[in-house]
């Protein structure tokens, strides 16, 4: 009976036991989540319901479990390379080689520093707001130095470069406002380009100068050709609006013959039609002499006015009686 009342208590005992100890799990479990700590170069942003706020003030601080979440981050300046690896300090051919305003290739390394400024936009704004800032460096970058000659990049133009890029930076960074500033961004090394790079780049020199020498050529073979063609073709103008002027006046005074044959013709016009039907004949037949009679013999016109006599003054009677044959035809045809 005793020993069943010793293991009782002995239950009973380890019972309390493991309930304390859960109880104190518990109590450190609760505690622990209840505090967090803010270092130096450090800040929180502490989620109520929802709700962020940053909190700067370094030391122990509390918060309700499970109702308050806690984000650290650091806020000391930190900094990323464009165009090398920082660990082997291999160039970046992609990032690193650029072109000038003077159309030569380079390559620029930069290393570009900044810190968190405002905790809560740079962890709720942006998934990556580090590669926001790093694409915004390489797109001022290379527009900064596409505006200067490899000469300025490589010797004297540095400052004025690095200034010019950061001002942009900033300008750009404070559009985005995803939480980062800018604190400093500093060239590392400029060189001219590897002798891949050297090689491609004379290639398109060559071709540069080729395509300026085509268009000179072309520029003079215009410069000669186009002032001859220009004066050809004015002279076929000039030759065209000449022999339209002739033509009009060619017409104008056929009009003018017409309209002078045609009151003849009013007045008389059985003479003028036989005058048109001799003249159409002297055209035709130019060589033709034509003799004209009444039908009794007598010779009354010859046409052309011709003598009927030789050189010697004699009678060519022989070409008088031809004529003669002639005429009367003639004749007949005028008649009808």
């Amino acid at each position: 009976m005793e020993k069943k009342v010793d293991k009782e208590k002995l239950l009973k005992r380890a019972m309390y036991i493991g309930a304390a100890v859960l109880l104190l799990v518990a109590v450190f479990m609760l505690g622990n989540g209840m505090w967090y700590q803010i270092e130096e170069q450090e800040e929180a942003v502490v989620v109520t319901l929802g709700k962020a706020k940053t909190v700067s003030e370094k030391g122990l601080h509390f918060k309700i479990p499970l109702i308050q979440q806690v984000e650290k981050v650091n806020t000391t300046i930190q900094g990323f390379p464009i165009g090398y690896d920082i660990e082997t300090n291999e160039t970046i051919d992609s990032e690193a080689v650029m072109i000038t305003s003077d159309y030569n290739f380079i390559d620029v390394d930069f290393f570009v520093e900044y810190r968190i400024s405002d905790p809560v936009k740079y962890l709720y704004t942006s998934q990556v707001p580090e590669e926001i800032l790093k694409n915004i460096a390489q797109s001022s970058i290379r527009t900064v130095i596409g505006s200067y000659d490899v000469d300025s990049v490589l010797t004297t133009g540095k400052s004025e470069i690095q200034s010019t890029i950061k001002d942009m930076i900033l300008d750009k960074l404070d559009k985005q406002d995803i939480g980062l500033s800018l604190v400093n961004i500093s060239i590392q090394d400029s060189e001219p380009p590897t002798a891949e790079i050297m090689k491609a780049f004379k290639a398109v020199e060559t071709a540069k100068q080729g395509k300026e020498t085509a268009l000179n050529n072309a520029n003079k073979y215009r410069n000669e050709k186009l002032p001859a063609a220009e004066a050809q073709a004015d002279e076929i103008v000039q030759d065209a609006e000449a022999q339209k002027q002739t033509r009009i006046n060619e017409a104008e005074a056929q009009v003018a013959r017409f309209q002078a044959m045609y009151e003849e013709y009013e007045k008389n016009p059985t003479v003028t039609k036989q005058r048109m039907f001799y003249e159409a004949m002297e055209d035709v037949l130019p060589g033709l002499k034509v003799v004209i009679d009444d039908g009794s013999g007598q010779i009354q016109k010859v046409l052309p006015l011709d003598s009927f006599t030789d050189g010697t003054g004699s009678s060519n009677t022989d070409g008088a009686g031809s004529s003669l044959g002639t005429g009367n035809a003639l004749q007949d045809t005028v008649q009808e």
